[in-house]
């Protein structure tokens, strides 16, 4: 624990969910779920909004339409999200050299390491500020978190949102987390919690006043040790700039168990396209094939090939997928297949001339076995039935995606079938924009990537020196931005 809350913990706000009503005027302070949409998608974000209507990440989006007939739903452009975090990430590292991203939208920050902080006012002041040029950027909001340790300021962002600001002063750990859940604590999941409440802990303070010895023998030495320091305040871990992958993988779940053995062959090659596209992405490479099957039964399979040495050849990793798959009975269907490569490196063993080629193969099969991401982390896509022109409409034009049309300009799919397409237009600083509809084979639309959350963003090239200390306009009384 530090004597001073310099450990920052960043979460922006239903991050996919608010990306898109930044984008779309039209959508700003209405229901908006974004996830998969077929009928074994699952919910990656819900606005505020529809989380009001009890609509929660990890639902089936099937259950949410339910709770939230009226919502948007919308398929994720992971291509914007990701530009998003970039921006986030590059402000974050001009607060320190220690930055430790979790997530696209969320990552801790060590102010003291960087100098940009070294007490509650000055740490109180950087998060403000942060708050300030997130907003200024990207146009979304994000919860800062401030603490002595990557727990405590993890919590303290979790109990800031939406929009604002806890700093835990040191010393008031314990009387903080004395009243809260036993589920705030990290590692602490449903089957725990319950195995807690059944021993009479519900809160925190029940857990300290356990002791040690007791949650030993209730969860374990292990798991006991750590819970009851938790349930101190105490957490020694250090902000690690460097979190390094131990695996590259990609998985798809399908609407419609596949039974075809040709058309589950083809989706593991397509799969491990997407795969090398991953490795190389992060320039590294991997040994060991890992082949994922589920089958109509939920039974879950995996199969994995070690290779004489690293490689991101797609080639490799396609053949040795395919071998793979030669060893799983696929009998009766499947649901969901995944390929991934563990063992990374950062360099490789094979031909660097083939290399040139295979990144040209590549890239044409990337291309034209393109599917928009929906689901979580993952980027898993149910893929349609290839005989299935409404479905293949809907692939080609997903919901929420950025099209152009030759005379309308810029919009935003609304959604398809019976051969149409509807187009809303509008830009993100424009007013809400007119919907008209289109076949879905019109010549003058096409796909377009997406455009920038804010169109005249200040300019921050001088950032942190030059930063106003709190933003203009937030609401110092609410969005959890306290000190208790």
């Amino acid at each position: 624990m530090r004597p001073a809350p310099t450990i920052l913990h960043l979460d922006m706000d239903a991050f996919y969910a608010s990306a898109e009503q930044a984008a779309k005027p039209s959508l700003r302070g209405k229901a908006v779920v974004v996830g998969g949409l077929g009928p074994r998608g699952v919910v990656a974000t819900a606005s505020y909004e529809a989380r009001r209507l009890g609509v929660h990440s990890a639902m089936p989006t099937a259950q949410a339409r339910r709770l939230a007939p009226n919502a948007a739903y919308l398929v994720p452009r992971f291509s914007l999200y990701r530009t998003v975090s970039e921006q986030v990430m590059e402000l974050l590292g001009r607060l320190s050299p220690l930055v430790e991203p979790l997530s696209l939208d969320e990552a801790f920050v060590d102010l003291e390491a960087g100098g940009t902080a070294d007490d509650s006012a000055s740490a109180r002041a950087t998060g403000e500020g942060l708050r300030t040029a997130i907003h200024a950027v990207t146009g979304l909001s994000g919860s800062v978190g401030l603490a002595g340790s990557k727990m405590l300021a993890k919590i303290a962002s979790e109990e800031a949102k939406p929009d604002g600001l806890l700093l835990i002063e040191p010393g008031t750990e314990r009387e903080l987390l004395a009243p809260m859940s036993v589920r705030i604590l990290p590692g602490v999941g449903p089957a725990t919690g319950d195995h807690l409440r059944r021993a009479g802990m519900t809160t925190v303070h029940d857990l300290a006043e356990a002791g040690e010895a007791e949650l030993v023998r209730l969860v374990g030495k292990a798991h006991g040790h750590g819970l009851y320091r938790m349930a101190l305040g105490l957490d020694d871990r250090p902000v690690v700039a460097e979190r390094d992958a131990k695996s590259v993988s990609v998985e798809d779940t399908f609407d419609v168990d596949l039974h075809d053995r040709v058309r589950v062959r083809a989706e593991v090659e397509r799969l491990a396209v997407r795969c090398v596209e991953r490795l190389r992405a992060a320039d590294r490479s991997g040994r060991t094939v890992v082949l994922k099957v589920r089958r109509y039964d939920f039974s879950t399979l995996t199969r994995s090939e070690t290779l004489r040495g690293p490689t991101d050849d797609p080639t490799v990793v396609r053949e040795a997928a395919g071998r793979l798959l030669e060893s799983v009975d696929t009998t009766g269907g499947v649901r969901l297949l995944g390929v991934g490569v563990t063992g990374l490196a950062d360099y490789t063993q094979e031909d660097l001339f083939a290399q040139a080629a295979d990144a040209r193969e590549l890239a044409q099969r990337a291309q034209e076995h393109s599917s928009p991401p929906v689901e979580g982390g993952e980027e898993s896509v149910p893929e349609p039935e290839p005989d299935s022109a409404e479905l293949l409409a809907a692939r080609r034009w997903p919901a929420g995606h950025d099209v152009h049309h030759e005379e309308h300009g810029h919009g935003w799919v609304q959604g398809s079938g019976v051969g149409r397409v509807t187009v809303r237009f509008e830009e993100p600083w424009s007013a809400p924009g007119r919907v008209l509809t289109f076949r879905v084979d019109d010549p003058l639309l096409r796909p377009a990537d997406p455009l920038p959350l804010v169109r005249d963003a200040a300019d921050y090239s001088s950032w942190p020196a030059s930063l106003p200390k709190s933003r203009s306009g937030a609401d110092s009384s609410g969005g959890g931005e306290s000190s208790p």
